[in-house]
């Protein structure tokens, strides 16, 4: 939703071929990797996800495929959004999601909402794909909030500080955009497409 095309040049850039923009649930359940981009509304996003898209999408996840969700695509792993109340995610991490809170900046004026541009992703754990510290590009208006504090494995300050990446075995999903984002960015989708 919103950023596909872009995302599938980032991923040719760094050597992926053959690289298939679906939402068939049959073509999603044959993949050897997902990514998941997306900008949009959560209601949307989930309203795709009910026409079998969901359903491929967890049992892709449940036989191991590789997933790399992308600002939406992270967002909808977890079962419910501030965003769109009674809009059903896909429920594999424990959570909500939750609207960035904004707050005063440091100039004395209020950050706005919502968060677009550069900002530091700080890992709070060693990942393969995440790397080390690195700026990448954010436009988001809702931030994860897990349920399980282990998934978290980076943050980022925006008034507040926010989950910006998740990780548990399989699935990676970032808050922010790694086809925006420049070298940082093109490092990761490049890690990833070797997992």
């Amino acid at each position: 939703m919103g950023n596909v095309f872009s995302v599938v040049r980032a991923l040719e850039h760094v050597g992926a071929s053959g690289v298939v923009v679906s939402a068939d649930p049959d073509v999603v359940r044959r993949a050897p990797r997902l990514v998941f981009p997306g900008q949009g509304a959560f209601r949307d996003c989930a309203a795709a996800l009910e026409r079998g898209l969901g359903a491929a999408v967890r049992e892709s996840i449940a036989r191991g495929a590789p997933y790399l969700g992308i600002c939406l695509g992270l967002q909808a792993l977890f079962a419910s959004s501030e965003e769109a109340a009674g809009a059903a995610g896909l429920a594999i991490f424990e959570g909500t999601v939750a609207r960035l809170r904004g707050g005063p900046d440091e100039h004395g004026g209020s950050l706005k909402i919502p968060h677009m541009g550069w900002n530091t992703a700080r890992p709070t754990r060693p990942h393969p794909v995440l790397g080390p510290e690195a700026h990448y590009y954010f436009v988001h208006s809702y931030a994860v909030r897990p349920s399980d504090p282990g998934l978290v494995a980076a943050t980022t300050s925006y008034g507040e500080d926010f989950v910006s990446v998740v990780a548990k075995d399989n699935v990676l999903a970032c808050q922010f955009h790694p086809e925006k984002s420049q070298r940082a960015g093109l490092g990761l989708l490049g890690r990833f497409m070797s997992m």
